[in-house]
C-alpha cells in the first residue's frame, strides 16, 4: 500500500531522512519507534506532503506522492492523527468532526460516517455540544481519531496516541486499534510506549539519526536484546 524507497529529506539545509525504506502492507499495523529526534515525525510530515523529498521514492496504491499536496493526499485516502491532538477546542465536538469530513459533508457517506465515530466512540456522542476545550484528554485523543476517521482514509496515521493518557485511556486506544484493523484499516503508528507500538504492530522499524537501524515483526523486535536493552530498560 505504502512504499519509502531511500527517502531522503530535511528542512533547508538540514537533511533528517537519510535514505529510509519501508513499507506497510494494506490490513497490516505497522509502528514506528526510536529516540525523540531520530526522525520519526519528520518522516509523517513527508507522506502526508508538509515536507518535500530531497530524493528517493514515496508511492501510495502505486501512485507517486512526492509532488501531492496535503488535500490530494487526503483525497488519496490517507488521514494523519498528529501528536498532542490538535483539536479545535473552541468549536463544538461534533464541529470538529465536520471538520475532518469537509471533503464528503453533505453526503450520504459522510452523514454514515459521522454515525460510525459515534458508534465507535459514544462519550463523544454524549459530548456533541460541548466545545473540544472541555474534554478530558482521553476525550480528546478520540475526537482526534474521529476527526481523522471522518475523510474515511485507507491508511490511518497515528502519532503518539497515547501520550499524557491515563491508563484508562490508553487501553480504550489500544483496544480502538486493534479493532479497526481487524475491521480492515491499515494503520501506520508511531509510539514512543515501545510495548505498546511493538505490542500491536505486525511489523515495525527502528529509527535512529535518521536511519532505520532494525526491522522485523512486532513481537520478534519486542524481545530482541538491543531493543531490550535500548528502549525498554532491560538488561
Amino acid at each position: 500500500m505504502l512504499i519509502l524507497d531511500r527517502l531522503s529529506c530535511g528542512y533547508g539545509s538540514i537533511q533528517v531522512l537519510k535514505g529510509i525504506s519501508l513499507q506497510i502492507q494494506e490490513r497490516e499495523i505497522v509502528s514506528l519507534i526510536g529516540p525523540n529526534g531520530a526522525g520519526k515525525s519528520t518522516t509523517l510530515k513527508a507522506i502526508t506532503g508538509l515536507v518535500k523529498p530531497i530524493k528517493g521514492k514515496m508511492e501510495f496504491e502505486q501512485k507517486d506522492l512526492s509532488t501531492r499536496k496535503v488535500h490530494e493526499i487526503v483525497k488519496m485516502g490517507i488521514s494523519h492523527v498528529p501528536e498532542g491532538r490538535r483539536i479545535f477546542p473552541l468549536l463544538t465536538v461534533h464541529e470538529n468532526l465536520e471538520l475532518g469530513g469537509y471533503l464528503l459533508r453533505a453526503t450520504p457517506e459522510g452523514k454514515h460516517l459521522m454515525e460510525r465515530v459515534y458508534q465507535l466512540f459514544p462519550i463523544l456522542w454524549e459530548r456533541r455540544e460541548q466545545s473540544g476545550m472541555t474534554l478530558s484528554g482521553g476525550e480528546q485523543q478520540m475526537l482526534a481519531i474521529g476527526r481523522g476517521l471522518m475523510s474515511n482514509p485507507r491508511l490511518l496515521i497515528l502519532d503518539e496516541p497515547s501520550l499524557g493518557l491515563a491508563p484508562m485511556f490508553v487501553e480504550k486506544i489500544i483496544q480502538f486499534i486493534q479493532n479497526i484493523n481487524q475491521e480492515g484499516m491499515t494503520i501506520f503508528l508511531v509510539e514512543q510506549n515501545v510495548h505498546i507500538a511493538l505490542g500491536v504492530a505486525h511489523r515495525a522499524y527502528v529509527m535512529e539519526m535518521g536511519e532505520i537501524v532494525l526491522k522485523g515483526e512486532g513481537q520478534e523486535l519486542l524481545v530482541n536484546p538491543e531493543v531490550k536493552k535500548r528502549y525498554l530498560g532491560e538488561i
